[in-house]
């Protein structure tokens, strides 16, 4: 009902005859359409990861079909692939209007485009190795992002109705702290990306991270000074989104060339992800990352190189939890342990959302038939199709 219409309604007016000449007047025709095709395939990717099988192929009909069937996540992986080459595709001279992401510049979308194929590729490791191979190596061979230049950053502005959210939630109260994994990951190598992280507990001028699943009430309670706070660099007005990075495509690529779907060495991609993260943060120093780079904990093994790769991944995606969640999910690293008490009945950490109550009310036969992949039941615990 909000972006995704809306980008639905960009390809209607740049593809209809009757409304095409007007459109032009922001761009290429083809060029929007390709950005609008782009961007429904990142929303989609997204959303499926978050829920499993979804409205897809009959979705965004309007009032032409309020009761849409539910695709399978496999059926979306196949159709993303061929949206996001057939837009790449279709890209032509000439930049686009109102392009607050990228400019207008139709070769970083479709860098873009293609980082996204190479992400979305690990995802099926497990369940379709070969298909993975075949996509992760055709994405990395048309082009992904490759600097931080070519991050895809959403800027915010210093007033209120467009600023970054963190500065919001922080104006009246504060309720977002570090997590204690993070922090004691972080602390447990001198990683100077910690200072940007989180800030020092008030109280103790220490970095302390919030445990999980602590009881509500006095017997759960941890006074604001003994914790660590998102750090302050990170909430302000323009404090960039990261929706993109160097670094992500660094670890992807470490990993891909682990599992042999492309040459080169490993450990260059491992070490030069960690560089492009302490340089996205602004805390790169050659001795200090070489120290860093150095620990036995941090140095590159082939042993154990996924679990590092993923784990150093997982800190580089700090404040994209969806997709820190979705690596988790498909490789089980970093080691995370389920707090003592949870809500849920199972105890374990949860491995997918449950669709929105409008969905079991206003399309419930297609919502119950959709929940059969996961033996009919719409809880935390249901495995998504490439979680393996």
């Amino acid at each position: 009902s909000g972006p995704l219409i809306n980008l639905q309604e960009i390809i209607r007016l740049n593809s209809d005859e009757a409304t095409k000449s007007i459109a032009a007047q922001n761009g290429p025709n083809n060029n929007q359409i390709a950005v609008a095709r782009i961007l429904k395939a990142y929303y989609f990717w997204h959303m499926t990861d978050r829920w499993g099988p979804l409205p897809y192929s009959q979705a965004l009909a309007g009032r032409e079909n309020f009761k849409p069937t539910y695709d399978t996540q496999e059926a979306i992986y196949n159709d993303l692939f061929k949206e996001l080459k057939e837009a790449s595709a279709q890209i032509t001279a000439g930049a686009i209007k109102g392009d607050f992401l990228l400019g207008g510049n139709m070769n970083r979308w479709k860098t873009f485009a293609n980082s996204m194929r190479l992400v979305m590729a690990l995802r099926l490791s497990e369940v379709l190795p070969e298909k993975a191979k075949t996509e992760f190596a055709s994405a990395f061979n048309d082009g992904v992002i490759s600097s931080n230049d070519q991050n895809v950053v959403y800027t915010f502005l210093g007033d209120q109705n467009n600023d970054n959210p963190w500065e919001d939630r922080f104006e009246t109260r504060l309720d977002f702290t570090v997590s204690k994994p993070m922090v004691d990951l972080l602390l447990s190598v001198n990683d100077p990306r910690l200072p940007v992280f989180a800030d020092k507990a008030v109280l103790t001028q220490q970095y302390v991270g919030m445990p999980y699943g602590l009881e509500q009430g006095p017997a759960g309670a941890i006074p604001n000074g003994q914790v660590s706070f998102l750090g302050t660099a990170l909430r302000q007005q323009t404090s960039p989104g990261y929706v993109m990075t160097y670094a992500q495509m660094q670890f992807s690529l470490a990993e891909g060339a682990r599992r042999g779907w492309i040459t080169g060495d490993p450990a260059t991609f491992y070490n030069k992800g960690i560089e492009a993260s302490f340089k996205q943060y602004g805390v790169f120093n050659q001795a200090a990352y070489d120290a860093y780079i150095a620990q036995p904990s941090v140095k590159y093994a082939p042993a154990k190189g996924l679990e590092q790769i993923i784990t150093q991944k997982w800190v580089a995606l700090f404040l994209n939890g969806y997709e820190a969640w979705a690596e988790w999910r498909r490789t089980s690293f970093p080691t995370l342990t389920p707090p003592a008490k949870t809500i849920s009945p199972s105890g374990i950490i949860p491995l997918r959302q449950g669709y929105p109550t409008t969905e079991r009310d206003l399309n419930g036969a297609n919502y119950n038939a959709a929940l059969q992949v996961f033996g009919g039941k719409d809880d935390l615990d249901g495995r998504l199709w490439w979680d393996k």
